[in-house]
């Protein structure tokens, strides 16, 4: 026989002989390998012949020994990428650790000065205790005082006295980023760790509001500072920065004078503008560094006019330190430090903008995601959903969040101006009908094809509500995953139609409903915090014949904040229709939500509460709750601000109706937010008179007592292992089967599911009873359905065989096999049918 070895560690020259022994391939061969092999790592035996055929200079190796070739290559390969990828853990691991080793002599710098300061004071102290009449105390402690908080001395607008304010701007900014100047505690819930984002940090105690972050990047130093100075390109409540002079200083740093504007969060506060000096240098070691400050008239600088409808906020010395990184990469420490002058919006509202964890999240950890989003792209330059590449999705996502932003404020310079109230304040109506909003990120080509007539506008419609008890990120799941509990089908189509080329006329009554919503993921961020996707609505109604209707409905969606773990976390849920063609300049209309809590109360232990109300299992029986007893999750006393803008485009002579019907669109909006709150909030399960059931209905423990009772006494088995009555119902709700009852009238509903049976219908507890019981089964169900339902109600109880039924959303279910019994109440009265699906899945 012959002797055929192979090894990972075998050089690619080589190759086995019959002797057993090795001698090399020649170069001529190793190519020829080569070249198959970046086609094909893996060809099969009629390839692998085939190659033999076509290439005479491997016509002296058998098909076996090119086979241990190919393996031997992969084996190298996957080495070779595991070797990459442990070097780059290492550089990263040993970065990370000089992060660490930094961080800790800054934390003993603030101890030991912690330390001083204490002892200072408390002999100051002592001696005001000892000699109260002594005057010079007071003058010795007001000195003290002074020292920690010197004044700025005046400076000018001349160059020598820009560069004297920034070269205390870069000072104070070190003292921030590596020093003690601002006392920094971690932010909750972050994990340090070579997989981590980085080291985050908020203030604590002083001026306005503060973060600060550490962290590595795959980028060079120059690259990282040209990306952080785009503030637009990846803080998105950027609407504009202007570099309004630049100044060379002797050193080879720049001095530049920037006038920045953000956009407000919500339609209940005004926006924020900012007057700033930057300066970027290179220190000794070879660092980069770019900070900025704000420039007012204590510093008797260069002075900048308010500008209408913002607020004059202020950037205390901020930046980026970035050190060149051994092995590539970069160590970068941001600093962000405002004072947003809360005194000018609704005492409700200035949590916004007194809270360092927000600050922390909207633009510190926006900063590094960001930087470590490209990093990732170039060193993976993959195409991602829909042939798109990341940079251009991301190009999308950004779009998608300047439109929104847009709407929500609504600036007289974009070309908005207000229409007059119907008397009712509740939601705000603009139009805009200025070409530059029409034509905002499409090519001028395609202008004209892109909406109706070119005297098309847009109308939006704006409103913001308070609401509280619910996670923000629990209700942005629930309004992306159950849209027809809020969107209106024929407005989804009527928005749909609009951007496309030709008439459309007003969305009538709802003649149709999508049948069922797909979801197409198209990119996520490397943190998952935020994603992307297009929503597939799958038409299967019938619309009248003068309404342009498309057969189905493409929506483009960015979503972020779903992670119920994170703590003061905003989410938003972005969308806008668009053409199945999906061109990178079609016009882009978004619409949305907006949830941003006010306050920071929220538990993080308990962040899995479901979105179809399983946390109604957790609510005591009526009289055993102590007055010291809340929600029992934490979020009894949270609040959060919703924003909801909804854009339109149309015809100009359609403004009227269609301004009456974005009226009535975003208050039945509202609405339903409202229903939804309500019913996911802990503190509305099963108590609150808005959930309560109807008159007649059980409490959900008893309902869970009469469905076990009554499977027994019909069925002569216990439908439950190890019943306790006080977890009946978790058992009941936890059960692997599809358990759900239906009422007894003429034309049954669904009064109750438990979690698989939720799952099966795909549909919440909030909407179960809009369900009917003819609609889960095909026309041979209904037909079985009816000619045994009078046996359900004389014997008792029913088998079936298994089938195929419906989910609410269309979808068909397989089941093994189906029970139905009745349910007795304790007055042995017939209160509802109950059905089990057993061993279901989606077919």
């Amino acid at each position: 026989m012959m002797a055929v070895t192979s090894s990972c560690k075998d050089g690619g020259h080589k190759m086995a002989m019959d002797n057993g022994k090795y001698v090399r391939y020649t170069p001529e061969q190793v190519e020829a390998l080569e070249r198959l092999y970046h086609e094909c790592p893996k060809p099969s035996s009629l390839r692998r012949q085939q190659l033999i055929r076509e290439c005479p200079i491997l016509s002296n190796i058998e098909p076996k020994q090119i086979k241990v070739w190919f393996q031997n290559r992969r084996c190298r390969e996957k080495q070779r990428k595991e070797a990459s990828r442990l070097q780059a853990v290492n550089r990263k691991l040993t970065a990370m650790n000089k992060l660490l080793m930094e961080e800790n002599d800054r934390l003993q710098k603030q101890v030991s000065q912690l330390v001083y300061e204490n002892s200072y004071f408390r002999q100051q102290t002592q001696n005001a205790t000892l000699a109260t009449t002594d005057t010079s105390c007071e003058s010795v402690v007001t000195s003290g005082q002074h020292h920690l908080t010197p004044q700025h001395p005046p400076k000018d607008a001349s160059p020598a006295g820009l560069l004297s304010i920034a070269e205390e701007t870069l000072a104070e900014f070190l003292s921030k980023a590596t020093g003690t100047a601002v006392e920094w505690v971690q932010l909750p819930g972050m994990k340090p760790g070579p997989d981590s984002i980085g080291i985050v940090a908020i203030s604590h105690g002083c001026t306005g509001v503060a973060a600060r972050a550490c962290g590595l990047v795959g980028l060079e130093p120059t690259r990282v500072a040209e990306i952080l100075k785009d503030r637009p390109s990846w803080f998105r409540d950027c609407r504009a920065v202007d570099v309004l002079n630049v100044l060379s200083t002797g050193s080879g740093g720049t001095i530049e004078l920037l006038y920045m504007q953000l956009y407000a969060p919500t339609t209940l506060a005004p926006a924020r503008d900012f007057w700033l000096l930057r300066y970027t240098s290179v220190m000794e070691d070879g660092s980069l560094v770019v900070c900025e400050r704000s420039i007012n008239n204590t510093q008797n600088g260069p002075s900048m006019p308010p500008v209408q409808h913002f607020v004059r906020a202020e950037i205390l010395p901020s930046g980026y330190l970035i050190r060149p990184c051994e092995g590539g990469g970069s160590i970068i420490h941001i600093v962000d430090h405002m004072d947003l002058e809360p005194w000018s919006v609704p005492e409700v509202l200035r949590p916004l903008y007194e809270s360092s964890t927000l600050l922390a999240q909207k633009t510190t950890m926006a900063a590094l995601r960001h930087l470590r989003q490209i990093s990732q792209e170039v060193s993976q330059p993959n195409v991602s959903g829909w042939g798109r590449r990341p940079a251009a999705l991301r190009a999308l996502g950004q779009r998608l969040s300047r439109g929104f932003n847009e709407a929500v404020n609504g600036f007289t310079d974009d070309g908005w101006s207000m229409l007059e109230s119907d008397g009712i304040d509740d939601v705000t109506l603009l139009v805009n009908s200025s070409p530059g909003k029409m034509m905002m990120g499409t090519n001028l080509s395609n202008y004209a094809a892109g909406f109706p007539s070119m005297t098309s506008a847009v109308l939006c419609a704006k409103a913001s509500m308070l609401l509280q008890n619910v996670p923000p990120a629990i209700l942005l799941r629930f309004l992306r995953e159950h849209r027809s509990e809020w969107a209106d089908s024929s407005i989804d189509a009527y928005s749909a139609a609009a951007i496309k080329a030709g008439p459309c006329t007003l969305p009538g009554p709802r003649l149709g409903s999508f049948g069922s919503q797909v979801i197409l993921p198209l990119a996520q961020t490397i943190e998952h915090e935020e994603f992307m996707e297009v929503i597939k609505l799958e038409n299967m109604g019938h619309y009248r014949d003068d309404m342009i209707m498309p057969s189905d409905v493409f929506l483009l969606q960015l979503c972020n904040g779903v992670d119920e773990n994170a703590i003061g976390t905003s989410a938003e849920l972005i969308f806008a229709p668009i053409d199945a063609s999906f061109s990178d300049d079609a016009p882009i209309i978004p619409c949305g939500f907006r949830i941003i809590p006010l306050d920071s109360k929220t538990d993080p232990s308990s962040p899995n509460r479901t979105l179809d109300l399983a946390s109604a299992l957790e609510v005591k029986p009526p009289g055993n709750k102590t007055s010291g007893d809340s929600t029992g999750n934490g979020n009894g006393n949270s609040k959060f601000v919703m924003t909801i803008a909804f854009q339109f485009a149309f015809e100009l002579h359609l403004q009227e109706n269609i301004a009456s019907m974005a009226r009535q669109y975003l208050r039945s909006i509202i609405a339903s937010v409202q229903r939804v709150a309500l019913a996911l909030s802990p503190t509305n399960i099963g108590s609150q008179v808005g959930l309560r059931p109807p008159p007649g209905t059980p409490e959900a423990h008893t309902l869970a007592r009469w469905i076990c009772q009554s499977y027994r006494c019909y069925l002569g088995a216990e439908l439950l292992k190890n019943e306790v009555s006080d977890s009946l119902l978790k058992t009941l709700w936890h059960h692997s089967d599809a358990v759900m009852c239906c009422s007894l009238r003429a034309l049954p509903v669904f009064t109750f599911a438990n979690q698989a049976g939720l799952d099966m219908l795909e549909t919440t507890l909030v909407a179960l009873q809009d369900i009917t019981l003819e609609k889960i089964f095909d026309e041979n169900g209904r037909k079985t359905l009816c000619s045994e339902f009078p046996q359900i109600m004389q014997q008792g109880f029913m088998c079936l065989q298994g089938g195929i039924c419906l989910s609410s959303m269309g979808r068909p279910v397989s089941y093994e096999r189906a029970v139905a019994w009745k349910v007795m109440n304790e007055e042995e009265n017939a209160h509802c049918i109950c059905f089990m699906f057993i061993n279901w899945s989606f077919v």
